[in-house]
């Protein structure tokens, strides 16, 4: 009687917790599967179309550049973010004067709104007086870019402004895993005659594999959520160069009102999202 009262008790403190997370969660998310079903303004009466949405966005070339822009964004990601942080999580690690005031210096950038740092990038990558250019012709290099209006330089542009603003993350990351590191294992790899290179990819790497698991799923989920970055800078453009999947998603629902084709690209969104996260997190924990 006494555990029917405290299972009884357990239901009643889940409840409100479980009230919210069906109201701002799961309700969301089918009721998002049912709209991408039907052409909708938003206003007038929903139509029925079936997979409509979803057939017209595979012939949707504006679609297929925003696709291939996060997966830029996704390889970029993972190759430059994740080892700039890596680097100064572990030069951050060691013991030095005013190592705690560069921590938080190296992440501060991380605190400030995206849309903040989009203006602050704008200033910088201006091609008339912007402090890149104005930089390059103090060095007496003959050299100006149209850096966001450029449609071949302007996704490594906007990437550059992501991930001054994005390393801190993932280098707190990095820095809690080096710190789980047991100094005795590096101590013993040393005498054994180990370089620091080895030791640092054969012993600390191998040791950081949830941190590493930990970084990657987040890198990759916000590399396929970008948003503020690129409606700060250039909304999308020059001419759909820097289009992502979460800005067309936007476009199409608040800009042009078709929101049964923006759900769609949102439902597309969250399936590309599973396809990539779930296999690699369920690989890694059954590794375990």
């Amino acid at each position: 009687m006494a555990l029917k009262k405290d299972t009884a008790g357990s239901y009643m403190f889940l409840a409100p917790a479980a009230v919210i997370y069906v109201s701002v969660v799961v309700f969301p998310v089918f009721y998002s599967l049912v709209v991408s079903l039907f052409k909708w303004n938003g206003i007038a009466k929903m139509e029925f179309i079936g997979i409509g949405n979803f057939t017209s966005l595979f012939g949707d070339p504006v679609f297929h550049k925003a696709i291939s822009n996060n997966l830029k964004w996704i390889i970029l990601s993972l190759f430059a973010t994740m080892t700039i942080s890596l680097g100064f999580a572990v030069i951050l690690n060691k013991q030095f004067r005013g190592r705690t005031f560069f921590r938080g210096y190296f992440y501060f950038p991380a605190v400030i709104a995206p849309i903040a740092v989009a203006i602050i990038w704008r200033w910088i990558y201006n091609p008339s007086f912007g402090f890149i250019n104005q930089f390059l012709k103090y060095l007496h290099i003959n050299f100006r870019q149209t850096w966001i209006s450029d449609p071949a330089a302007s996704i490594y542009a906007i990437f550059g402004a992501s991930v001054w603003q994005g390393m801190g993350g993932p280098m707190l990351f990095f820095l809690a895993g080096l710190q789980t590191v047991p100094e005795e294992v590096l101590e013993a790899a040393t005498i054994d005659g180990a370089s620091n290179p080895k030791r640092f990819f054969l012993i600390t790497i191998p040791m950081m594999k949830e941190t590493f698991v930990i970084v990657i799923a987040n890198l990759v989920v916000g590399a396929m959520k970008v948003f503020d970055i690129v409606m700060g800078l250039t909304a999308g453009g020059p001419n759909n160069a820097t289009q992502m999947m979460s800005f067309y998603m936007y476009s199409q629902t608040f800009r042009y009102h078709n929101v049964g084709y923006g759900t769609a690209i949102a439902v597309l969104m969250v399936i590309f999202m599973m396809i990539v996260i779930v296999p690699y997190v369920s690989f890694t924990a059954r590794k375990d």
